[in-house]
C-alpha cells in the first residue's frame, strides 16, 4: 500500500512538472526551454526562471490533450484505488466473519486492478510523448543548427510512476489470489466431527 501511494504520488508530480521536454540552443546558451502540459518555461544559467501557462485549451497540439487526458484518467483511477483498497487492508477491522473477509479481499483486489489500469494509462502519453521527442530529434529533414527537444526529468519520474504503479497493482493481486482461509483449531474441528455423527446416528435411530 505504501508503494501504491509513493507510485500515485509521483504520477502527480509527472503531471504537475513542467519538464516534460527540454530545449537548449547553441546560439543562446545561457537559456533553455521546458515544455510540461500546463505552462512552457525559459530557464536562465543564473537560475532565474519564467513560466507561462498556455492561453488556450483548444489552441493545444492534439498530443498535449491527449497526455492531459489520460494523466488525469490515471490519477483518478489510482485515487479510486487507493480508497477502494484501504478498507480491504488486514489492518483496518472493518468487516468480521467470513463474508467480512470475502468482502475485504474484494476490494483488496479491486484495488489492485485500479492501480494496474492507472500505471498504464500514466506509461502510455509519457511513452507517446517520448517517442515523438526521438522522431524528431532524428529527423534527416531538419537542419542540424536547429535546437531540438529531448527528455525532460519528468518523463524520467512519469517511467517510475507508472511502473511502480503497476507493480503495487500486482503485488495486491497476488497477495489476494495466495493468501488461504485460516485453518480452524483442532478442538472445532472435532466439535463438528462429533456433532455431525451424533446428527447422523440420531436419524438412524428415528428410521
Amino acid at each position: 500500500m505504501l508503494l501504491y501511494v509513493g507510485a500515485w504520488l509521483c504520477a502527480l508530480a509527472t503531471t504537475i512538472l513542467p519538464q516534460w521536454l527540454t530545449m537548449s540552443t547553441a546560439l543562446l546558451p545561457i537559456e533553455s526551454y521546458e515544455l510540461g502540459l500546463w505552462e512552457t518555461c525559459v530557464v536562465q544559467d543564473v537560475g532565474g526562471m519564467e513560466c507561462r501557462s498556455y492561453d488556450s485549451l483548444l489552441g493545444l497540439s492534439s498530443d498535449l490533450k491527449l497526455a492531459r487526458i489520460l494523466m488525469c484518467a490515471s490519477l483518478a483511477v489510482g485515487l479510486l484505488g487507493i480508497l477502494v483498497t484501504i478498507p480491504g487492508l488486514h489492518l483496518i477491522n472493518s468487516c468480521r466473519g467470513n463474508r467480512g473477509k470475502r468482502t475485504k479481499r474484494s476490494l483488496t483486489t479491486m484495488g489492485g486492478v485500479l492501480g494496474m489500469v492507472s500505471g498504464v494509462l500514466c506509461l502510455i502519453p509519457v511513452s507517446y510523448m517520448a517517442h515523438l521527442a526521438v522522431i524528431h530529434f532524428f529527423d534527416d529533414k531538419v537542419p542540424e543548427v536547429v535546437p531540438r527537444w529531448e527528455f525532460g526529468d519528468a518523463l524520467f519520474c512519469g517511467w517510475a510512476g507508472g511502473f511502480l504503479l503497476v507493480v503495487a497493482g500486482l503485488i495486491l493481486v497476488t497477495s489476494c489470489l495466495c493468501s488461504q482461509e485460516e485453518p480452524q483449531p483442532a478442538m472445532q474441528r472435532r466439535y463438528q466431527v462429533m456433532s455431525t455423527d451424533a446428527s447422523l446416528k440420531k436419524r438412524s435411530e428415528y428410521v
